[in-house]
């Protein structure tokens, strides 16, 4: 078993805090500021490799227990540190993941943490970008959707609710308020504009389902038909309310992701719209494949190297969907330049990217990768050509943001508590219409 070459001799991990406005979802109300913890991986040749992941003070933890486990571990050799993995931490069951819009199991975010990072270093090793280890590359620029927000009025970070009147362009409207139909139409169209998309999503689950409803509409006369859009409840409504809305936007929307909660409502509902249904909660790991087959619960799986295992893991992800007549695209949370780019070679690799990915990076106003932040054009991002990841990690911005971790006293997500702050009775609910 033992190889030659190169060996892991250190493994840093940094919480961060971004500048995140106040967002509304079916779990609550975004906080002041986003989590994401950043891993570094230094080989004895001192090639370093990076990886980006949501924050969670359990998972840090755990990635600190792991780190005697990787210290010495040779970075091309994945399948041997993830069977390290598995023994110490055993496996996720799909039940950890959680009723939240976000996943909570641990392996798979501790995994594809080492291996994007490790991905990172080989890519350096051997000079070729990422892309090129998941089967090369089939798309110069990933294409992205508009990710619209309900929202209260407000800048995020220091200035909580408060906004910064010299603020122009996309950075005005993003503290803007959007609470209607109205408001939702400004938000799409400064981002459309700002950054170029071509399709639109809207973050639903949060108002009762006539009003967001509503939303889709405006946003359809609003863009005319050549604009795709979807919506997404985040699995709050129940089946009656899915087929009878589902129903009235046929022809109005590209997809309708999770409507409902579970795989056998999700089949229900997809029985009886014509609407492709997509998600991200309901089929969420291989284990869920068969039975998703079986009952016919979706059309698109969302995928997310975060929270499917890495990226490798995610093309064979998408070889099943290509097996069963699934088309793939990807979920989304708030992050930074480094998971951005693991997502954009991921995208370029992917066979048949028939519908273009989810992104929160507009939302973000920070940055942890040197140069600043990525672009858009035309709403999309070109694929880094550089070896491995193509960004680098700019450690005083590193700093910066740690500090602002260390100073905002939040440890892991929880919008349902920050929801408490503006509305002290709302409490979480898994189905709410």
């Amino acid at each position: 078993m033992n190889r030659p070459g190169p060996k892991i001799k250190e493994f840093y991990i940094t919480p961060i805090a971004v500048t995140d406005p106040p967002l509304l979802n079916a779990a609550g109300l975004h906080a002041p500021y986003a989590l994401r913890t950043i891993v570094e991986l230094i080989t004895d040749d001192n090639i370093s490799g990076i990886s980006e992941i949501p924050g969670n003070i359990a998972i840090d933890k755990a990635l600190e227990k792991s780190r005697n486990l990787i210290i010495g571990q040779d970075p091309f050799q994945l399948n041997q540190i993830k069977d390290i993995l598995i023994a110490h931490f055993g496996r996720d069951k799909s039940s950890e993941r959680g009723d939240a819009p976000w996943d909570q199991r641990t392996l798979v975010h501790i995994f594809s943490a080492i291996e994007v990072a490790c991905l990172d270093i080989i890519g350096k090793i051997i000079n070729r970008p990422i892309v090129d280890l998941l089967g090369g590359i089939r798309r110069d620029g990933v294409p992205f959707s508009a990710y619209l927000f309900y929202k209260y009025e407000g800048a995020g970070g220091e200035l909580g609710f408060g906004i910064d009147p010299q603020a122009k362009d996309w950075d005005a409207a993003r503290q803007a308020s959007a609470l209607n139909p109205t408001e939702i139409v400004a938000q799409a169209k400064a981002m459309c504009r700002e950054f170029g998309f071509k399709s639109i999503k809207l973050k639903g689950g949060v108002f009762e389902p006539r009003q967001e409803v509503d939303a889709v509409m405006a946003l359809r006369e609003a863009f005319g038909n050549d604009t795709p859009i979807r919506i997404d409840p985040n699995a709050l409504w129940k089946v009656e309310t899915a087929i009878k809305y589902g129903k009235e936007m046929e022809g109005v929307i590209e997809y309708l992701e999770d409507p409902v909660r579970g795989q056998e409502n999700m089949a229900m509902v997809r029985k009886a719209l014509k609407t492709p249904l997509a998600t991200n909660m309901c089929t969420t790991s291989f284990e869920d494949i068969p039975r998703s087959i079986q009952l016919g619960s979706e059309d698109i799986i969302l995928s997310d190297h975060h929270f499917w295992g890495g990226l490798q893991a995610s093309m064979t992800l998408a070889g099943l969907c290509e097996t069963f007549g699934r088309d793939l695209s990807m979920h989304s949370n708030s992050h930074l330049g480094i998971s951005l780019a693991a997502m954009v070679h991921l995208g370029a690799a992917i066979p048949n990217l028939k519908y273009a990915l989810d992104t929160h990076y507009p939302w973000q106003s920070d940055e942890v990768i040197i140069g600043g932040r990525l672009k858009f054009e035309a709403g999309q991002v070109a694929v880094p050509t550089g070896a491995g990841l193509g960004v680098e990690l700019d450690r005083k911005a590193l700093v910066k943001l740690h500090q602002n971790y260390l100073d905002c006293g939040l440890t892991k997500r929880n919008d349902e508590i920050e929801m408490q702050k503006v509305q002290p009775d709302w409490t979480f609910k898994a189905t709410r219409w």
